[in-house]
């Protein structure tokens, strides 16, 4: 007798049963990943989002604050009809906003006049004569103020960051191109006198060395696009208030930028301990000049030192290891503006 029902399949006390014939199949896949928990929108991490993309898109669209610091949007508008050869990458290149935290940091900023487009009140914070000046300030000078949750200043300030309940918002900077800057230079009758740093990476240094340029007659300072620091609020604060006197310019390729100056009539010259010419013996300091300053570490590289007419070298006592990158300007610059005078 013939068996009924297909060959393996199994039996029960109903007899044999038949597949479905993959009818099923989809419903074995499963659904996929879980969705990250700020892209669930029953999660509060999602609600957190939404109002940090809010709060962005808010603040990016508000009015231009006075100064050489503008909103990104406005940034990359400002400079696409004036930017020159490789002006795409010098925008890109400028740094990105920052927050400062912590009421001593953010009252320090304030009362430098660091150009600032937000400061972030937690509820519910005690009140004490920082939180109150901080206020102040920022509304004298016409800094919105927001009053946001705490995890929101968490969010925005980064979550190991001791914030106490205050943040303030910096804007990128809103670098030149070392070309134009130069133009506005001769445009103006002046002779052109410009410090170029090759790899400082301290802020701090790039202050002290703006606050020099401004104190000895500069125009202004080249940044190369890499390896460097940029014109950040620390940079801002220990140049005592002449960065909004002094521009900075952003070079896409520092040595391409130097060949170009050169070309122009301007002589380089590098500042090295091992230079081949003692700045006292240096005659050329009333002619159009790019001073060319390194890291303490490292000093000027290979091929920046090749590009120089001249390196000169700061004499010092036998005891002294060196100096440092912002001294170093400072001497240099003073001795040039000797001779100018």
């Amino acid at each position: 007798m013939a068996k009924s029902g297909r060959p393996g399949a199994s039996k029960g006390k109903k007899g044999a049963k038949v597949g479905t014939g993959g009818h099923g199949r989809q419903a074995l896949e499963g659904r996929g990943p879980t969705p990250k928990a700020e892209d669930r929108k029953g999660h509060k991490a999602y609600k957190f989002k939404q109002a940090a993309e809010k709060k962005a898109a808010a603040t990016n669209a508000g009015p231009s604050r006075k100064g050489e610091f503008l909103a990104p949007a406005q940034r990359t508008a400002g400079t696409a009809g004036a930017s020159r050869q490789n002006s795409s990458r010098v925008a890109k290149a400028s740094d990105a906003s920052e927050v400062l935290s912590g009421r001593n940091s953010v009252l320090e900023a304030l009362r430098a006049k660091v150009p600032a487009n937000a400061l972030y009140i937690a509820n519910r914070i005690e009140m004490d004569d920082r939180v109150k000046e901080a206020i102040n300030l920022a509304n004298i000078r016409g800094i919105p103020v927001s009053e946001v949750t705490r995890p929101e200043i968490d969010r925005l300030t980064g979550n190991d960051a001791v914030h106490q309940g205050i943040a303030l918002g910096v804007p990128p900077y809103n670098y030149q191109h070392p070309l134009e800057l130069l133009d506005k230079i001769i445009g103006r009758g002046q002779k052109p006198l410009l410090v170029a740093l090759d790899g400082i990476t301290d802020p701090r240094n790039l202050g002290a060395i703006i606050r020099s340029v401004a104190a000895f007659g500069g125009q202004g300072v080249i940044l190369p696009q890499r390896r460097s620091t940029g014109v950040t609020a620390s940079a801002w604060k220990t140049s005592a208030g002449a960065a909004a006197r002094i521009p900075v310019a952003l070079a896409a390729n520092l040595n391409n930028t130097l060949k170009e100056l050169k070309k122009r009539g301007l002589f380089v010259v590098g500042l090295d301990g091992d230079g081949d010419m003692s700045l006292p013996s240096f005659h050329l300091g009333d002619e159009p000049l790019v001073l060319v300053v390194g890291s303490e570490g490292k000093g000027l590289s290979r091929l920046v030192q090749e590009n120089c007419d001249a390196i000169l070298s700061i004499p010092i006592a036998a005891d002294t290891e060196s100096l440092n990158a912002g001294i170093a300007a400072s001497v240099a610059l003073y001795e040039v503006s000797k001779r100018r005078a």
